[in-house]
């Protein structure tokens, strides 16, 4: 006598077949998001960068945001030695992360960070302002593919164009014409340090009409780019 066949149906996934299906689909998602960041990184690295989430963000809020990029050869070479001081002495001496300047924040248990430039232009032009811990890991991760696809000068060029300097002003060519009636290629010594001292909090500064304050914070500027120089530190960005 025939017997009647058990159910033909496919036996449903195990859950060692879930996980392995959900690790190589990671693993393919984590190599697209890689070669979409070097493919755009790449393109960056010759290309103006398009306006940023926070510009955009700025624009919305007041209607209108003043920006104008310039190329870095239009910018005087002071001006990015004054930044450089400022924000990131090692520039040169470092690929993306200073070291030093992490482990003294940590030994001293102190609330402020330890960005390097590449730090900052990766979250200018790519992510959001703001903390948290998946914009870090987002940035920490792309620092050191811009520090391999770009030029150190190529950074700061990015840097400079983007960064803002007052409410609604972007860019060290918007800066130079807002504060002080002329181009970036026409900056001083003085009017280069007294911006770069505006940074990072721009918004309670003024280059024009620097506090006391200010106005001593952009002298050690001064003396800062004129040291980097001197010592070499300015190599990898000058001409």
């Amino acid at each position: 006598m025939a017997t009647r066949s058990s159910a033909s149906s496919k036996p449903g996934f195990t859950l060692r077949q879930v996980f392995r299906w959900l690790r190589r689909w990671s693993l393919w998602l984590v190599a697209v998001a890689f070669l979409v960041a070097c493919g755009t990184l790449a393109v960056h690295a010759f290309v103006q960068p398009p306006v940023t989430l926070f510009m955009k963000q700025e624009r919305h809020r007041l209607g209108s945001i003043r920006h104008d990029w310039v190329p870095v050869e239009q910018i005087a070479p002071v001006m990015l030695r004054a930044v450089v001081a400022a924000e990131d002495a090692n520039y040169c001496r470092h690929w993306g992360f200073d070291m030093g300047a992490i482990r003294d924040v940590i030994e001293s248990g102190e609330d402020r960070g330890a960005s390097t430039l590449s730090q900052q232009t990766v979250k200018n032009v790519y992510l959001w302002h703001g903390r948290s811990w998946l914009r870090k890991a987002l940035e920490a991760a792309m620092t050191p593919l811009m520090e391999a696809l770009w030029s150190k000068r190529r950074i700061l060029e990015v840097y400079l164009n983007l960064v803002e300097f007052d409410e609604g002003v972007f860019g060290i060519e918007a800066a130079a014409q807002h504060y002080f009636g002329h181009s970036a290629a026409e900056l001083s010594a003085v009017q280069s340090a007294r911006l770069a001292a505006l940074l990072p909090s721009p918004k309670t500064r003024s280059a024009s009409h620097p506090s006391p304050r200010l106005r001593k914070r952009a002298a050690a500027i001064m003396d800062g780019a004129a040291t980097i120089r001197r010592d070499g530190r300015a190599a990898c960005f000058e001409d």
